[in-house]
Order: structure tokens, then C-alpha cells, then sequence
């Protein structure tokens, strides 16, 4: 079984991520850690590197050529990315939505972790606001030049959508849990 999760930022995909793989003892793969990575390695910030993707191809299609022959050649894992869903089609795909204002206090309480690289780090909530919006803007921009997808967060690309304001990382898993449980129940 594959799980994609894809969702907006700051809606705990990563923190998901980690837990769901936990507790069915499979790898994980993070790509919106491997596309930090590579803006890093090129001395910018993600919401740099995502507007130079705007005009260049390879900051996107690296990190999905590799997330697509991960959908080819492996099982039993989960993976994080924005379009994870459309390059794994037959994964159990799962959107992680959130309210710009949760996700501006997640990514601010979370703004410390090297991780993130993001000019958000240490900045007002107002400001994290924005650069969510700016990057959410950013990806539409991107995925319909690259790859003629319209909206990402289309409903219809998805199993299961899990709005995550207001639970916890591990009711998100549960969630997650219970109906890929179902989904092998029935099948």
C-alpha cells in the first residue's frame, strides 16, 4: 500500500507523515524536505526557488521524477508532496486542509526547525500569512504551466480530505488509519 499526503502548508503533513509511517512500520519519503534541499544547495529560500520554478522546469521536475519512479519500484510506504497524488495514481491519496490562521501559528511556533527554510522564519504571523498565500499562489503557478493541473486541491484528486485546524497529529492519523483499514476491508 501507498499513501500520498499532499495539503497546504502548515497543515502537519510532515509531523502526519512521520507518525502514519511509524505505525505501519514503512519508509517515508518527504518532498517538500528534498525541494528545500535543493534550494539550500543553491543558497535560496523555498519561496525563492519556487518563484525561479515559475520560469525553470528543473525545480520541479527533478524532485517529481524521482517521486514517480518511487510510485514504480517501491511499496509500503507513504510519502509527503504537493502533487504525490498525481504522480502515484494508485496510491490512497490524502489532502491535508488548515485555515491560514492555524497554519500561521504552526509555522511560527515551528519557524526554528532548520528544516522549514523559509523567510518566515522569526517573522509576525501577519507575514507568514502572506508567504503562505505567495507560496500556495506560487505552486497554482507552477503545476498548470508544468503540468496543465488547474487546482491541486481539487476535492476529486483525492480519497480522503482531513480539515486538521482543530485536532491533533495523532486524531489525523487515526483518521488516516481507519480508512485505509476500511479501504482494505472492502477490496
Amino acid at each position: 500500500m501507498i499513501i500520498t499526503i499532499s495539503g497546504l502548508a502548515g497543515s502537519g503533513k510532515t509531523t502526519v507523515l512521520k507518525e502514519l509511517a511509524k505505525r505501519l512500520n514503512y519508509s517515508f519519503y518527504d518532498i517538500g524536505t528534498l525541494r528545500k534541499r535543493m534550494a539550500k544547495e543553491r543558497g535560496m529560500t523555498i519561496e525563492e526557488f519556487n518563484k525561479l520554478g515559475e520560469k525553470e522546469s528543473f525545480t520541479d521536475n527533478d524532485a517529481d521524477k524521482y517521486l514517480e519512479n518511487l510510485g514504480k519500484t517501491e511499496d509500503n510506504f507513504v510519502v509527503q508532496g504537493r502533487l504525490a497524488y498525481y504522480f502515484i495514481p494508485h496510491s490512497i491519496k490524502i489532502f491535508l486542509n488548515v485555515t491560514l490562521e492555524k497554519a500561521a501559528e504552526r509555522i511560527m511556533k515551528d519557524s526554528d526547525n532548520p528544516e522549514r527554510n523559509s523567510e518566515s522564519q522569526h517573522s509576525s504571523l501577519e507575514v507568514i500569512r502572506r508567504l503562505s498565500k505567495d507560496r500556495d499562489d506560487s505552486d497554482i503557478v507552477r503545476y498548470r504551466k508544468w503540468y496543465g493541473i488547474e487546482n491541486y486541491r481539487d476535492p476529486k484528486n483525492y480519497d480522503l480530505i482531513i480539515d486538521t485546524s482543530n485536532i491533533t497529529a495523532d486524531e489525523v492519523v487515526q483518521k488516516i488509519l481507519d480508512y485505509t483499514n476500511s479501504q482494505t476491508l472492502t477490496t
